[in-house]
């Protein structure tokens, strides 16, 4: 089965080929280590997990590096408020970050190197840019003359007579609509030897741990300019080769119909959404009801519906693994897995599991058969079906085994009004062969 990307560069969706027939070379964008991760951003992580999880269910053996920025305008200036040394400062948020990946499921990437330990390969690449004449020195720093490479603005698809030969911009994230010569190396007061810019990071960290040529890189659409232009032109510039054959990028997510901003009071982190009652596995379930080429909505009722639509798909699992011998429908495996590999459709994906979901349910057709298949599924959704543990309350065990007796001693009128008992409590049983079973009754 052929696996399809959107190819940001092309703006179309192309088969996917890579250097390699069996090994793919991928690159995220990871995070910028001066704050606690928001759900915006783990949107972003979110689908590039699905991404290396699909790229494997293929077949291909994955290469995959995640960057964690640990200095540039930033962090140097989140340090400098709380006192900390850099290091201490980043170090916090970079725990944190990677706890928040794995409540959220996310795989762990072969490397994450940091932007402090790449020096060399930065100052490498700066001096062969100043060699060839894309680089030049200014009072404060290194740059790049944009001028100097002419497919500059192919990715972003920028109109190029808004380029201002010389102009100059020293801060790492500037005006989306300004093309201008971006800082390489930055002189710094604090820093004898000067810092690199915010863009020669990832050029740097990809030619030391994958080559100067990989398969895949992503990022979230706000990374297409100028950052990851910034980054074809000083590599491709560098080595004279195509830098990145897909480039895959993720929408924004908005909360309640707006953008993110902490002037708005709406930037949520994970702690924010387990504080009121949500797991972070709710989150990655609602994640996977947009396609992450669409913007997402973020919105309390919408993860409430997803928290209730996880439990269901849990208790439905659970049902199925208790249930008795019956087939599975391997054309329905076969559907879904087509929507993982065409541009990782995960909502058309949940759709016909949904679907297939409603139609066992009517025939009351629970078999493990079924339970084995989206198990197997689970492992692009990630969603940790039949692994988590069911906790019965103490009062419904005790009424399921007061149901027991009453059938042992052939009261099944009176069994059966405890059954509904239960029932009313929002909990069922089901009889099996190894027993009766309590689970929760879905919404």
């Amino acid at each position: 089965m052929k696996l399809f990307f959107y190819n940001t560069l092309s703006r179309k969706k192309e088969a996917f080929s890579p250097l390699s027939d069996k090994s793919v070379l991928l690159y995220t964008c990871g995070p910028t280590v001066y704050d606690y991760a928001h759900i915006g951003n783990f949107r972003t992580y979110l689908f590039e997990d699905i991404l290396v999880r699909v790229l494997k269910s293929a077949g291909y053996q994955v290469k995959w590096v995640m960057n964690v920025t640990d200095i540039d305008d930033k962090t140097i200036a989140g340090a400098k408020k709380s006192g900390k040394t850099l290091e201490e400062f980043t170090q916090f948020y970079e725990k944190e970050f990677f706890q928040d990946l794995a409540k959220l499921n996310i795989g762990k990437a072969d490397l994450y190197p940091r932007a402090s330990e790449n020096f060399d390969w930065m100052k490498k690449i700066i001096a062969g840019l100043l060699k060839k004449g894309y680089a030049y020195k200014a009072q404060d720093g290194i740059y790049f003359s944009i001028e100097k490479f002419p497919g500059y603005g192919a990715l972003s698809k920028l109109d190029k007579k808004g380029i201002k030969p010389g102009a100059r911009v020293a801060v790492d994230e500037y005006d989306k609509e300004n093309p201008t010569d971006f800082a390489l190396w930055k002189k710094d007061p604090d820093l004898p030897d000067g810092r690199p810019g915010w863009h020669i990071e990832c050029s740097a960290m990809i030619m030391k741990h994958l080559g100067e040529q990989i398969d895949i890189h992503t990022g979230g659409v706000d990374n297409i300019f100028p950052h990851h232009e910034n980054e074809i032109a000083q590599s491709e510039a560098y080595t004279g080769k195509k830098f990145v054959r897909y480039w895959l990028h993720s929408e924004h997510l908005l909360v309640d119909g707006k953008k993110m901003a902490k002037s708005e009071g709406n930037v949520y982190t994970l702690k924010d959404l387990e504080k009121k009652g949500f797991s972070a596995l709710d989150f990655r379930f609602l994640c996977l009801q947009s396609h992450y080429r669409s913007k997402m909505n973020f919105t309390w009722e919408a993860l409430q519906s997803a928290k209730n639509g996880l439990q269901n798909l849990r208790d439905f699992t659970a049902r199925c693994l208790a249930g008795k011998e019956g087939p599975a429908d391997e054309k329905i495996k076969g559907k879904i897995e087509s929507a993982f590999f065409d541009n990782l459709n995960t909502p058309q994906a949940l759709s016909i599991l949904f679907s297939y979901f409603a139609q066992v349910s009517q025939k009351e057709a629970f078999s493990p058969p079924i339970a084995k298949m989206i198990i197997e599924l689970d492992r692009v959704f990630g969603l940790k079906l039949g692994e988590e543990k069911i906790d019965i309350p103490q009062e419904i065990e005790k009424l399921a085994r007061e149901r027991g007796e009453l059938r042992k001693k052939g009261d099944f009128a009176g069994a059966d009004k405890v059954r509904k008992e239960i029932e009313n409590k929002h909990y069922m049983v089901e009889d099996t062969k190894a027993g009766p079973r309590v689970l929760p009754k879905s919404q």
